[in-house]
Formats: C-alpha cells, structure tokens, sequence
C-alpha cells in the first residue's frame, strides 16, 4: 500500500513516497526544517507526524521520538513509522500488523521502509538507488531511489499517488511536489520536477527578499 524514503543530507531532510491509495503524501509525509523528518504510513495515523517532530524539537533522539509516538498510538501493531533525526540517526517501527510483505532497512542517515509489496528485495532497491545515485540534487536522488525500487517490483499492485518533499534552510519546504491520483504517479511526480526543479531557488528568494525575485512575465505582472 505505500512505499517511501526519508533522509537527511546536511542541513537538508527529504523524502519521497509512493501508494496504492489516493493523496498519500499529504498524510504521510512530516518535515521540519532543522528538526527532522518523519513517515507515518501503513493503516496511517497522520497525528503520529507531528508527535515524532515535536519530541524531535524537544530535543529527543530519532529513537525516543519514535517511542513517543508508538506510546501516543492505541494502535501501534497497524503502523508503520520512520524518523531521521538532526543528527542522522534512525529509528523504525513496522508493527505486527502491517499489511502484506512488508520490510524496512536503514543507511546512512536514512531510513526506507514499505508494505504491501511485490517482495522485500523492493525496500532494498529504493535505499540502494537513492545511495547509489550520483544526481546533483536530494530530489533527483530521491527519485532515483523510487525509480529503482518501481524497476524491483514495487507494491504488489499498481500505485496511483506519489511524493515529493524537501525542507532545508527556511522554514518551509522548498520543494513539496504531489501526485494525488494519476495512472502512473511515478512517472508525473518526476515530470513535475522538470518544472519545479529550475525554479527552486527563485521561488526560495520570493520567500526571502522580493525585491531580488525574479519577474515570470504572467499576464497582470507589471
């Protein structure tokens, strides 16, 4: 049913996910820049998130902050959970319940996990992908590993909803890309990275100084 990364890469946090379901990134994926990064999937309880990232700017560990979110759940065997700290260090949760084959592995500051899927050699193809990319960004390495891990077999059906999310160094993601419902999620979340990619960073110095932005000549823009 869902299928996803979560990593951290110097002042950096992402992850890219995948499902069965519709609008899988918004309930699953939980970025806090400088903070951490959390998936809560699986029969998903999105409130989860938020209690890993806040344990997390309270200063807890990537382990701690997963135990408090498995504490604050009255049903932890149906989820599936994955945080990366500030530091890079991981912690995962797939409980007992989880549907279907189901794996997680972990890297280097980072954390791959899945359910539902066609085998467990899947998990370990989107972890190698991501690791083994040489891409000049975190989302196209990010999508790389998704890439793999689709070529692997991904679910054990077909998906319809894929994500995209980065935060760095302001407060909001810098890229927070979603397919909600698409024949091939897979393949529109990284055509909408064509688009997005080339203009990040403009869009990151509107945030930051629009008197330094750059003018898209749309029509009414004087």
């Amino acid at each position: 049913m869902t299928l996803s990364l979560v990593v951290r890469e110097g002042a950096a946090f992402g992850m890219v996910i995948c499902s069965s379901s519709p609008a899988v990134a918004s309930r699953c994926v939980h970025l806090r820049a400088g903070v951490g990064a959390v998936a809560s999937q699986n029969v998903t309880n999105p409130h989860l998130g938020a209690v890993a990232l806040n344990a997390l700017t309270g200063g807890a560990d990537a382990q701690s902050a997963l135990d408090a979110a498995v504490a604050a759940d009255g049903h932890p065997a149906y989820r599936q959970l994955m945080v990366v700290d500030a530091h890079g260090r991981t912690a995962v949760h797939s409980g007992v319940e989880a549907l279907g084959i189901h794996h997680h592995v972990t890297g280097e500051s980072a954390v791959a996990a899945g359910n539902l899927l066609h085998d467990k050699d899947v998990v370990e193809a989107l972890l190698a992908g991501y690791a083994g990319s040489t891409a000049a960004t975190v989302e196209q390495r990010l999508l790389a590993g998704l890439a793999a891990a689709i070529t692997a077999g991904g679910e054990a059906g077909p998906v319809h909803s894929a994500g995209l999310q980065v935060v760095e160094d302001v407060p909001w993601p810098v890229t927070d890309l979603r397919v909600d419902w698409h024949e091939d999620p897979v393949a529109e979340l990284s055509r909408l990275w064509t688009v997005w990619g080339p203009q990040k960073g403009d869009y990151r110095t509107r945030g930051l100084d629009p008197t330094a932005a750059p003018s898209y000549g749309v029509p009414g823009d004087l």
